[in-house]
C-alpha cells in the first residue's frame, strides 16, 4: 500500500515537473522573442555607436575650435559664426525632410534610372539614423562651434572705444546665436515639410556625387526594410 502510495506521488512529481518545464521554455521562448521585436523596433546598435561618436567628435571638435579661434580675428569669428548657424539650420532642414517626405515618387524614378532616386530611398529607409544625425548630432556640434566663435569674439573685441562691458556684450551675442539658430530652424521645418522631396532628392544627389568620386557607401544599404510614410 505504501509503496503504491509512493509511486503515485512519484508520477506526479513528474507530470507537474515536467509541466513546470514545459511553461519555463515557453516563456523563455516568449522573452526571446519579445527582445528579437524590440531589437527590429529599436536600432540599439545605431543608438550604442551614435553616443560614442556623439562623445568623441564633439571632444575633437571642441578642442580643435578653441585652438583655431583662439587667435582668430573678429571679423573671421563672426563670418565663421553665421557660417555655423547656417549649417545647424540646413541639417535640421534635411532631418526634417527626411521623416516628412514619401518614398514613392523616387522608386517611380529608381524605374527610370534617375541617378540619385537610389540614394534618396536609401535615405528614407534609414530616417530614424539620417534624422538623428542631422538633428541631434550637427546640432550638438554646431551649438559647440557657436559657443566657441562667440567667445572667442567677446575675447579678441577691442571694447576700449566703446562704452559697453563684455559681459553685456557677452549676453547680446548669446541672445543673437539663439535667436538666429531658432528663427532659421523654425523657418527651416516649414520649408522641410513643404519641399520635403525636393530637399530629399537634392541632398541624395549630392552624396551620390561623394560616392562616386570616393567610392565611400555613407548610408548603409537596407535591403527588406519596409517603411511607411504620407502620400
Amino acid at each position: 500500500m505504501l509503496s503504491a502510495l509512493y509511486l503515485l506521488k512519484i508520477n506526479k512529481i513528474h507530470k507537474y515537473g515536467g509541466m513546470i518545464l514545459s511553461k519555463d521554455k515557453k516563456n523563455s521562448k516568449a522573452s526571446n522573442d519579445d527582445y528579437n521585436k524590440l531589437s527590429k523596433k529599436y536600432n540599439f546598435k545605431w543608438i550604442i555607436n551614435i553616443t560614442i561618436w556623439t562623445f568623441f567628435l564633439a571632444i575633437i571638435i571642441n578642442v580643435s575650435s578653441e585652438a583655431v579661434l583662439n587667435n582668430a580675428s573678429t571679423h573671421f569669428s563672426f563670418i565663421l559664426l553665421l557660417i555655423i548657424i547656417f549649417l545647424g539650420v540646413a541639417a535640421d532642414t534635411v532631418g526634417i525632410a527626411v521623416t516628412a517626405a514619401s518614398d514613392k515618387p523616387f522608386h517611380a524614378m529608381a524605374a527610370d534610372r534617375v541617378e540619385g532616386s537610389k540614394f534618396a530611398i536609401k535615405l528614407l529607409r534609414n530616417a530614424g539614423q539620417v534624422s538623428n544625425f542631422c538633428n541631434d548630432v550637427i546640432g550638438d556640434i554646431c551649438g559647440i562651434l557657436s559657443g566657441v566663435a562667440g567667445a572667442s569674439i567677446i575675447v579678441n573685441m577691442d571694447i576700449t572705444s566703446l562704452s559697453i562691458s563684455r559681459t553685456v556684450l557677452t549676453v547680446v551675442l548669446s541672445g543673437f546665436v539663439a535667436a538666429a539658430t531658432v528663427g532659421g530652424k523654425a523657418l527651416g521645418k516649414d520649408i522641410a515639410i513643404n519641399n520635403s522631396h525636393k530637399i530629399v532628392f537634392n541632398t541624395a544627389r549630392v552624396l551620390n556625387f561623394i560616392h562616386k568620386k570616393t567610392g565611400i557607401e555613407i548610408i548603409p544599404s537596407s535591403k527588406g526594410k519596409k517603411i511607411g510614410r504620407r502620400e
